[in-house]
């Protein structure tokens, strides 16, 4: 359970302001099929984090050692830091005609925008501290939803009432905390 919980709430607070929350917005003001765009958005999270979630649980195995957890806890100090960096989208320029439906098109870019993206390497780094794919898998995706399905529906005035600096400064807490907690338990200094 602490493999769910933890991976839910990093994820959650993490994706606030995150390009992929953008990309929501984009995407629901683009298609108005806001059903349509959370199923992709669930699709792409669950095969994208399954996957980091994955890579990130066999790679701790092989390597289980004291200088892996040092990484670890190294990791998430690191994503402390980027965390507070905000995420923009890259600036619009000529409207393309759309090729795919709201589904598709969501799934392919959600996908793909999350590929190196500060949620995914969390779930690696999420799989390789609990070694548990499939609770850091399901904790992951339901921080993601938890994120996007309000963007989805609330869109721009989401963006008007949220305080995405202070949800950062939290974000970052938490993922600081978390690398602090692994290298203590590396240390020895709590169990």
């Amino acid at each position: 359970m602490e493999a769910l919980f933890t991976s839910t709430a990093v994820v959650a607070l993490a994706e606030i302001g995150d390009k992929t929350q953008l990309l929501a917005i984009v995407l629901a003001t683009r298609f108005k099929k806001p059903w349509q765009i959370v199923a992709g958005i669930f699709i792409a999270t669950v095969a994208n984090h399954f996957l980091a979630a994955l890579v990130g649980s066999e790679v701790a195995s092989i390597l289980d050692g004291e200088w892996f957890r040092y990484l670890i806890a190294l990791s998430f100090i690191a994503m402390a830091a980027w965390t507070l960096v905000p995420d923009k989208l890259d600036e619009p320029g000529e409207e393309k005609p759309v090729r795919f439906g709201a589904f598709v098109a969501t799934t392919i870019a959600f996908f793909l925008v999350e590929m190196g993206d500060k949620t995914q390497i969390a779930t690696v780094a999420l799989g390789a501290r609990f070694h548990d794919v499939v609770p850091v898998t399901m904790g992951t995706t339901l921080g993601m939803m938890l994120a996007n399905v309000p963007a989805v529906f609330l869109g721009h005035e989401l963006l008007k009432h949220v305080p995405l600096n202070v949800v950062r400064l939290v974000a970052a807490g938490l993922f600081l905390v978390i690398g602090l907690w692994v290298l203590a338990q590396t240390i020895g200094i709590i169990g």
